[in-house]
């Protein structure tokens, strides 16, 4: 449980059944005493967690690590639940299960909950053992919606999420943490412009160090995929002034 949301409070509900697959959860809530108390009883039910007090610190990491299902609060600083959920099906095409977390239990947030891309609502104050058993029903739908290995295919560009291998033409392709992010973002958008500014948003939040990072890690990640090839099999593109995009296209 990174940064100060690692101090967790002892749970005193009782001992959860284990359970046999565990999942990776992600707890996005500002309150630090109820994420730890989740923290402390998901993890005791043999699951792997991490843990964002805010908006802008859960996109950083759901940009960095693969989760089986988020929980997420409404009502957090530096960008809300909604906005959060908002960015992750629209810009980001990230399919994960979300369970929404609130203490609004009107009729119309649940839908406007639901209609900005939510799986599933829950409202304070919970119980652990349903929240947890809700978490579990949420990853096995994911799982006999898709196939257990995920790939992103664009061209003969092959994104293998389950084991992170990416491999173009059958090579296998060597990819700092950075530039992979960079890559599975165009992916899902392919063959889309995404943003320079939601680049640089996703990766570094709203901390954007001085001179042209971004510009160098696409520098590399051209070279990257599309080495000597020709221009007609050349994938990455810059669009002046936008961002870029991933496609084959000339």
């Amino acid at each position: 449980m990174p940064g100060a949301a690692c101090v967790a409070l002892k749970s005193t509900h009782r001992e959860p059944i284990m359970i046999e697959r565990s999942l990776s959860v992600l707890i996005v809530e500002d309150n630090l005493a109820l994420a730890a108390n989740m923290f402390d009883y998901l993890e005791a039910c043999g699951h792997t967690l991490d843990a964002a007090p805010d908006g802008k610190s859960a996109m950083r990491l759901i940009s960095e690590n693969h989760y089986d299902v988020i929980v997420l609060d409404w009502m957090m600083p530096r960008m809300d639940g909604i906005s959060l959920l908002r960015h992750l099906r629209t810009q980001l095409r990230n399919p994960v299960p979300v369970m929404l977390l609130t203490a609004k239990d009107q009729l119309d947030d649940k839908l406007l909950g639901f209609e900005s891309g939510a799986d599933d609502y829950i409202v304070k104050p919970l119980a652990l053992p349903e929240l947890e058993i809700r978490l579990r029903v949420l990853a096995a739908r994911r799982h006999q919606r898709s196939d257990v290995r995920q790939v992103l295919e664009v061209a003969d560009l092959c994104f293998d999420l389950g084991t992170q291998t990416i491999m173009r033409g059958g090579v296998q392709l060597p990819f700092s943490p950075i530039r992979r992010t960079l890559l599975k973002v165009l992916m899902r958008n392919s063959p889309h412009v995404v943003t320079r500014t939601q680049l640089e948003l996703l990766i570094w939040g709203d901390s954007v160090p001085d001179g042209d990072l971004l510009r160098s890690h696409m520098h590399l990640l051209r070279k990257t995929i599309d080495g000597e090839r020709i221009a007609e099999q050349k994938l990455l593109h810059t669009v002046t002034g936008i961002g870029f995009r991933l496609c084959m296209c000339a």
